[in-house]
């Protein structure tokens, strides 16, 4: 059976604060010039801004959490792909981070 209301709390440590803050702020950087991703950017900055804040809870809209995990997502996709193609650097330096990201997926956001 289906839950009827999700808690959409988190409890981030400081590398996971820090990591989704940089990945915030990139996607704010990639979409800010085009007005039709105002919805995202708005998002995006009210994720940042409740992760800037010293709580440790940090409580998440439905609409963030799932810009949010769709973002994340599509970039491990992203960065499977790139580690496939790339050379032994890079593809250290991707591996490290397609790592943190699919362990946050998979403890924070997996159903």
């Amino acid at each position: 059976m289906k839950k009827l209301f999700k808690n959409y709390t988190y409890e981030f440590d400081k590398n996971e604060k820090r990591l989704l803050i940089n990945f915030c702020k990139q996607a704010i950087k990639q979409m800010e010039s085009d007005n039709r991703f105002f919805p995202d950017v708005r998002a995006y900055s009210s994720i940042i801004d409740k992760l800037n804040e010293p709580a440790e809870n940090v409580k998440l809209t439905k609409d963030e959490l799932t810009r949010l995990t769709v973002q994340l997502k599509e970039n491990i996709k992203f960065l499977k792909k790139k580690m496939e193609t790339s050379w032994f650097l890079k593809k250290w330096l991707y591996k490290s981070l397609y790592q943190q990201y699919q362990n946050i997926l998979a403890t924070h956001f997996s159903d």
